[in-house]
């Protein structure tokens, strides 16, 4: 499974430790990624998507997966998020 947020892209980062001397290593940064479950109010179910703590928050500001998806750059989205984003449309359409 990859280390990436599913609305928000976010993913792996490197850099380098530094000690006291100043010698330096390679080290990772990873996201903090959250399996988290958020209630879509046009689908009227419960979509579960893995994405980091800051994208959780994200999508509270902006009031709602449905709000943030709708608003979102598709090249920033996973598939299921895609798909979600679509199937949203499509019942805004036709409701």
């Amino acid at each position: 499974m990859a280390r990436r947020c599913e609305l928000t892209g976010k993913g792996v980062m490197t850099g380098n430790n530094v000690s006291h001397a100043n010698n330096r290593t390679r080290r990772r940064f990873l996201p903090n990624l959250q399996q988290a479950s958020m209630l879509s109010e046009t689908l009227g179910k419960s979509i579960s998507f893995r994405v980091s703590a800051s994208a959780i928050r994200t999508v509270e500001k902006k009031g709602g997966i449905d709000a943030f998806l709708l608003a979102a750059k598709d090249s920033d989205l996973s598939g299921a998020a895609l798909a979600t984003k679509k199937a949203i449309k499509a019942a805004q359409a036709s409701g």
